[in-house]
């Protein structure tokens, strides 16, 4: 299966782009404008009934039998598999209301580094961390947390950030996987006609007002076995291995993009949107054929960027797609990210690449098939330097087989 690109997993468009699905919507409008108007008073209601009741299976069932009258439906599968002992939850990340509904099933905790506190992060149902004690104390106190007995589980979203739910998962952050040896994975899969799920840079309470738009929501969760850390398995190997489970649970792609590199990817997309509507406007027919060559363009050195990006995982995208503009080739772009020919010295490459994200599986195998650094330190400028230029030499080599072993390249058609 092709490795999907951002573009894949982002809907930057709320409404259809298919014409029939776009009438249909039109037909719509003004039911879904009075289901809205009628579900923000019932939702009104619903968030009072939770807040009034204790936490209890009859608070739950009350509670989700309401959310689906807001026209949001939750589906279980496999609540067998629930581990009652297990203390961390990892899912997936489709909405901005995830948390939410695996709360419906069973209690659990979701702590919000980001965003609102106070009163709006509790009526959330979030649990208020304070982002400024730093990720390291946090993991402290979550780790605690998670050993505490009779605490209610913890559910972590590792992807950091939501995904159209279609293409692909987003790279598992490690940390979270350092907090318990044992953790249940939890599928979820979110489906809505005639309007997206989500679009980027958009507030929850917006997109709480568009799920009461629509005419429903529908929430598939699938609870899988749970997972246990294997003997000398390091924290981001354990969030690759639970990622690629899910993925395969999901039908999706298991992807190395990260949060930034989406939230990059966003910020370049919407610097080109006024460019292209200004071009619209003009009227021009030629331009209008540029437009959409852009369009193809990107997307084209959108997936040779992703290439590169499997065999050099610790490069950012966005430096990996500025480099592929310029080159139009993946194995040039790959030597030049090597070398690092435009600001930083070669030194300076080496050092980020070997050091630079030392959980990476390049990096790990990396470290078992060059060495980083020579024996001893030469007397002479020009012993220095060649010896630089065999550890790049090196470098550049095994970043050359891993290319060639992944696309299942000849030798001759990777030069």
């Amino acid at each position: 299966m092709e490795t999907p690109v951002i573009e894949d997993m982002i809907d930057f468009r709320r409404l259809p782009k298919d014409t029939l699905v776009f009438l249909l919507l039109v037909i719509y409008f003004p039911v879904g404008v009075c289901l809205m108007l009628l579900r923000i008073f019932i939702g009104v209601h619903v968030f009072l009934v939770s807040c009034a009741l204790p936490e209890s299976f009859l608070r739950r069932f009350i509670v989700r039998v309401m959310c689906s009258v807001l026209g949001m439906h939750v589906r279980q599968q496999n609540p067998r598999s629930r581990d009652k002992n297990t203390k961390l939850y990892i899912c997936n990340h489709v909405t901005e209301f995830d948390h939410n509904i695996i709360n419906l099933l069973t209690p659990c905790c979701t702590p919000q580094f980001e965003g609102s506190t106070g009163f709006v992060c509790w009526a959330r149902g979030f649990m208020e961390v304070h982002s400024a004690l730093g990720r390291g104390a946090i993991g402290e106190s979550l780790q605690r947390y998670c050993s505490t007995e009779g605490a209610s589980p913890l559910l972590l979203l590792p992807e950091e950030d939501t995904t159209n739910g279609r293409a692909g998962l987003l790279k598992f952050s490690s940390w979270p996987f350092s907090l318990t040896d044992s953790i249940q994975p939890v599928a979820l899969r979110v489906a809505r006609p005639l309007i997206a799920l989500s679009t980027p840079e958009t507030s929850w309470l917006t997109e709480l007002l568009w799920t009461f738009f629509s005419p429903f929501t529908v929430y598939h969760v699938s609870w899988l076995p749970p997972v246990s850390r294997e003997d000398g398995e390091s924290s981001q190997e354990f969030a690759n291995k639970v990622q690629e489970l899910l993925a395969g649970e999901l039908g999706l792609i298991s992807t190395k993009i990260t949060k930034a590199d989406k939230a990059e990817h966003i910020k370049r997309k919407r610097r080109a949107l006024p460019q292209a509507s200004t071009s619209l406007r003009a009227g021009s027919i030629g331009l209008g054929f540029m437009v959409q060559g852009l369009g193809a363009e990107e997307r084209r050195i959108a997936q040779m960027a992703q290439q590169v990006k499997d065999v050099l995982p610790d490069i950012p995208l966005n430096i990996i797609t500025k480099d592929l503009a310029k080159t139009n080739c993946v194995n040039v772009t790959i030597t030049n990210l090597l070398e690092n020919k435009e600001e930083s010295s070669a030194e300076d490459t080496v050092g980020l690449l070997f050091g630079g994200s030392v959980n990476g599986p390049y990096c790990a195998a990396s470290a078992q098939t060059i060495k980083p650094a020579a024996k001893s330190f030469e007397k002479s400028p020009a012993d220095r330097h060649l010896s630089l230029q065999e550890r790049k030499e090196a470098l550049y080599n095994f970043a050359r087989r891993r290319y060639i072993e992944k696309y299942g390249l000849d030798q001759e058609d990777a030069h």
